[in-house]
């Protein structure tokens, strides 16, 4: 584990979200591998299958996405309160809930694939990949979301380098197989657009065994071992807690992506070369958004162990330095597509396509207004840190819900495909007004995640700052008998 409640903010903030950015840039470059494959071995009609299937993906991600990020605060905290018995009964608690969720999230999307697809009004030509691709993904989101859960575990200890590298083993070996199970290269089965689904069940798997494995290995404190099992048994107050502030957290994914739905389904009414070239531009997208992303996820995991550290005035300066970094870091991939972008566009579009003038269209209208989001995003994810998961959830529905989805209602008429592309910098702007208000002068400060993990002074464990990152044999048997109790 590593303490973040020590040292100079800004070097501690980047040196912990360089790891953090150097994972979503892998998972990035694997959906933009992915999409480069099936655009280039199987069209146009694949790739917009591809871009219909993941927006249904991340809204299902969100059903479990809480779950982790509330673990991840709750383990923080008590990191930061010296509190290592707290965070195997987390971990234990958390692992058991996060499965049965993921489980069922799983199964029933696997049921209802064909009805969400056509309530999307994906276009005729991509239904058929689009359900052969989702059904695949839907077996893997299991694996997948743990593997996300354990990553941000790892995260909520103060470790982002050890994700970060399995992370490189599960990208590699997705993009590596990704062409042969398309194709069907040698030994491998040609399976098309299931088969890119197919390399992720697959990746996601080995590397889910591969980190439970070093877990295990490394004496983690977040690994349970035969003495710890009791754990395992979900404990009231925690689940209690995965809830309340989850759920929120979950609904706020869950705002994202089902707005995301909602507005490619504006887009597909104008038919495959739209389509195509907003699939295009969102793969863009997620470059810019990465930095921001990143150091949302880094100032939360930062700004909880401070908070339980009794920190406040280190969570201020945490908040004021991730927003700067966010808005820098920002605008330079924003202002490198717009160097770059007909260069950049071929990689996911077949020379002389119609779709590629109309992606450049789309992003002059949108890639600016990712950067008052990402100041948004990290300001939320500070506030987030305390216990106050409503206010967010509260200012992403209004800006993408109340704000974003009834312009184009309303001025698709006059406007027709431009108030889609206007839409998206006028919600952004909304959602940064909404959560700097709230930073300001919202009681955000006063709020809990759970009894027993106070924001006030850490007890005195005889644990300095360095040694927290040692696993004590005297954590180890609070928690086991914890697990006995």
């Amino acid at each position: 584990m590593r303490d973040l409640t020590e040292g100079p903010i800004t070097r501690t903030l980047v040196l912990f979200t360089l790891p953090v950015l150097g994972s979503n840039i892998l998972h990035s470059l694997n959906g933009t591998a992915n999409a480069i494959w099936v655009s280039q071995l199987l069209g146009e009609a694949a790739l917009t299958a591809t871009v219909n299937a993941n927006n249904i993906f991340f809204l299902m991600l969100g059903a479990v996405f809480g779950i982790s990020m509330a673990a991840n605060l709750l383990i923080s905290q008590a990191v930061g309160a010296r509190d290592l018995a707290m965070v195997k009964r987390v971990m234990g608690s958390s692992t058991s809930f996060f499965l049965v969720l993921s489980l069922g999230v799983g199964i029933a999307g696997w049921h209802l694939t064909p009805s969400i697809l056509a309530a999307m009004q994906t276009p005729p030509d991509a239904t058929r990949d689009a359900i052969a691709y989702l059904r695949v993904i839907f077996l893997a989101m299991p694996f997948m979301y743990f593997f996300s859960f354990v990553m941000m575990a790892q995260r909520g200890a103060g470790d982002s380098r050890t994700p970060f590298w399995f992370a490189l083993f599960a990208v590699g070996l997705d993009v590596t197989l990704n062409p042969l199970l398309i194709a069907g290269v040698g030994p491998f089965p040609r399976m098309g657009i299931a088969g890119s689904a197919t390399a992720t069940l697959v990746s996601q798997t080995l590397t889910l065994a591969a980190m439970v494995v070093h877990l295990y290995r490394s004496r983690s404190v977040l690994a349970l071992h035969r003495e710890d099992w009791g754990l395992f048994r979900p404990q009231l107050a925690i689940i209690g807690t995965l809830m309340t502030k989850g759920f929120p957290m979950a609904l706020q994914m869950l705002v994202i992506s089902g707005a995301a739905v909602v507005m490619i389904s504006f887009v597909n009414a104008y038919g495959t070369d739209v389509a195509a070239g907003y699939g295009a531009a969102i793969q863009l997208w997620t470059y810019v958004q990465m930095p921001a992303m990143a150091l949302g996820a880094a100032v939360s995991s930062m700004a909880a162990q401070n908070v339980g550290a009794g920190k406040m005035e280190r969570v201020d300066k945490v908040a004021a330095q991730g927003a700067l970094i966010a808005a820098v870091m920002t605008a330079v991939p924003v202002g490198l597509i717009y160097l770059v972008e007909p260069w950049v566009l071929m990689l996911f579009l077949p020379p002389g396509s119609a779709s590629a003038p109309i992606a450049m269209h789309i992003n002059a209208f949108v890639l600016w207004g990712f950067i008052p989001f990402g100041i948004a995003f990290v300001l939320n994810g500070v506030i987030r840190a305390t216990g106050a998961v409503w206010p967010p959830l509260l200012g992403l529905l209004i800006a993408m819900w109340f704000v974003r989805i009834p312009f184009v209602k309303l001025l698709e008429p006059a406007m027709g495909a431009e108030a889609i592309w206007w839409s998206f910098p006028l919600g952004s702007m909304a959602s940064l007004v909404l959560a700097a208000g709230y930073y300001r002068w919202g009681n955000w400060r006063k709020a809990r995640l759970i009894a027993g993990v106070p924001h006030g002074p850490a007890p005195d464990t005889g644990l300095s700052p360095p040694a927290v990152a040692e696993e004590t044999e005297a954590a180890e048997a609070a928690a086991r008998r914890q697990g006995r109790s």
